[in-house]
């Protein structure tokens, strides 16, 4: 069988239908950022306050996905692509789904990000940069893999041996160096709260 004896299925349920029962729209916030940024803690923050709004959210975390969908993959440039594919299709589903989805992902490549927007769809697609430099990120080492990573334990690891590409376009810059968890996820909300509001 071949992808031509295909045929995409509609249903009778859309997404806008899902949207007004849940009394917002669906969108993609997609966190990308070196790792020990804060993406993790922002995500978790953020979706609190969602939750709190009745606003229907799931956080997809890196570590997490890997474990799962991406558990066959390992951290090559083309696997990282592969990975980045994965997620924008089950972000997209999601979001289909009617949910506010919030990524905690590195996703280093630009190409990796435009990738995601187009499967998930530009109007859906929020690119919020979580931005620290490398050697913050390293002080914090939440889970000493920079240490590992240096002593060459861990190949491929983004910020050592592996490039992180600064994205050209975000939505949103969060700086946490220079801020706290909660002045960053007040910002997403600021900036995402008009896009949550049916029309």
């Amino acid at each position: 069988m071949t992808k031509s004896n295909l045929t995409y299925q509609s249903f009778l349920i859309s997404k806008n239908h899902r949207n007004i029962k849940n009394n917002h729209k669906s969108i993609v916030i997609w966190m990308t950022g070196l790792s020990g940024a804060g993406k993790t803690s922002i995500a978790n923050e953020l979706e609190i306050l969602l939750f709190s709004k009745n606003i229907q959210s799931y956080i997809l975390d890196g570590d997490n996905t890997r474990m799962g969908i991406s558990a066959d993959l390992d951290f090559s440039d083309t696997s990282r692509i592969e990975n980045i594919r994965r997620i924008a299709s089950v972000s997209k589903l999601m979001n289909d789904a009617g949910l506010v989805v919030i990524t905690s992902l590195i996703s280093p490549f630009e190409q990796n990000r435009e990738l995601a927007k187009k499967i998930i769809g530009d109007e859906n697609f929020v690119l919020v940069y979580v931005k620290c430099d490398l050697e913050t990120c390293e002080k914090r080492d939440v889970k000493g893999l920079y240490k590992k990573a240096r002593n060459g334990e861990i190949k491929n690891f983004t910020g050592i041996d592996s490039d992180f590409e600064v994205p050209k376009h975000p939505d949103i810059i969060i700086d946490t160096k220079n801020n706290t968890i909660d002045d960053s996820v007040r910002q997403i909300y600021n900036y995402i709260k008009a896009k949550l509001k049916l029309n």
